[in-house]
């Protein structure tokens, strides 16, 4: 199966996702087909819901690998990190962002197994980003309610560009 990542206005992206009760054959083939998905998208992390699937966990590669994380969960983090963020499904924009610098996340593997990982800098923001997806949190809501709302202008004119132009008199698009 190929999945569609979801864009922002998507309203499956602002739901908290499910905890996976039992990760079984659905889960393992959940992820074997969201892995392609992120690849293609040039992502390096890509959450459930942000392919419509409302379970948490996750898939992730910064060089090492696809891995997955079920019902992770982040139980300390430390120290600040701003960095320029990008978003699959805030696709063209990407915005600075101040975020732990270390986290400390547990989870499982789809063995079942529990995970413990320490990360930091690049890793560290992917957790806590894709963590974010399992919440119903967009990168634009850490934004400052003006540079909030100057995304969400940029956002709508970014959309309307790539929609066909349409004929205000019959809403039929124009060549």
């Amino acid at each position: 199966m190929s999945y569609r990542i979801r864009v922002m206005g998507d309203p499956v992206l602002r739901q908290r996702a499910k905890e996976v009760d039992n990760i079984d054959g659905r889960i393992v083939q959940i992820v074997e087909d969201m892995t392609p998905a992120m690849y293609e998208a040039e992502g390096i992390g890509l959450a459930a819901p942000q392919v419509g699937i409302q379970k948490r966990l996750f898939v992730y590669d910064i060089g090492e690998g696809a891995q997955v994380l079920v019902n992770p969960e982040i139980i300390e983090s430390r120290d600040e990190w701003s960095f320029v963020e990008g978003c699959l499904s805030v696709p063209g924009l990407s915005f600075e962002i101040v975020r732990p610098k270390e986290v400390h996340l547990v989870g499982r593997d789809l063995d079942g197994n529990e995970v413990s990982l320490e990360a930091d800098e690049l890793l560290a923001r992917l957790f806590q980003h894709e963590l974010d997806h399992l919440d119903g949190v967009l990168l634009v809501d850490h934004l400052e309610r003006d540079e909030r709302k100057a995304a969400m202008r940029l956002w709508r004119e970014t959309q309307n560009q790539s929609l066909p132009a349409t004929d205000p008199l019959n809403g039929l698009s124009l060549p």
